[in-house]
């Protein structure tokens, strides 16, 4: 990892405008892991065309809460877009969680998918199918290349806030409206 750039572990990437891949167009993504290795993270704000319910139930899980399976299903990224990832709120674990912070976590195994169908799960989640990674550098590289600009977490962003106002919301934390970014951007 280069000196510059400090680890993004639990800090969202913003997509720039003028953001050429379009399975970044307008995202926001959370840091999960970050290290040496390169960066993990999620898509938070690119709702998928089906409900928690009916992923739940393509899983032979029944949701009695009609509010939490009517919550959207999210594209986490283009990456094993079949995998199915809760980011949720706690300092609960499950059989298969991974901290990325005190308050914050990302599980992928099944039982976290039981607790919270018996309403016994985490406060707040998002359910993800996918997920993004960039390889050693190459997330510190982009941002220095003005493809991202990056904030600290928030759980009012990430559980609040509905998906399509996170892209400008996460933005306006940094006091930036990026309506009004230019298509080019340069170094100073």
């Amino acid at each position: 990892m280069t000196q510059d750039i400090l680890n993004l572990r639990n800090h969202l990437l913003i997509a720039m405008p003028n953001m050429g891949d379009p399975n970044f167009d307008h995202t926001v993504s959370l840091i999960c892991q970050h290290d040496e290795f390169g960066a993990f993270g999620v898509v938070i704000n690119r709702p998928l065309g089906m409900t928690v319910g009916e992923l739940f139930e393509q899983l032979d899980i029944t949701i009695e809460d009609p509010h939490i399976a009517g919550q959207f299903a999210l594209s986490g990224g283009p990456v094993q877009a079949e995998q199915g990832f809760v980011l949720h709120d706690g300092s609960r674990n499950w059989e298969s969680t991974l901290r990325v912070s005190e308050e914050l976590a990302l599980t992928s195994s099944r039982d976290i998918l039981q607790d919270i169908a018996h309403g016994t799960g985490p406060a707040h989640f998002l359910l993800l199918l996918g997920c993004a990674g960039w390889s050693p550098g190459q997330v510190e590289h982009e941002i220095k290349e003005n493809t991202w600009l990056t904030c600290p977490c928030t759980s009012p962003i990430l559980f609040d806030m509905a998906y399509q106002d996170r892209w400008q919301g996460a933005a306006r934390t940094l006091g930036i409206d990026v309506n009004l970014l230019g298509i080019a951007a340069g170094h100073a």
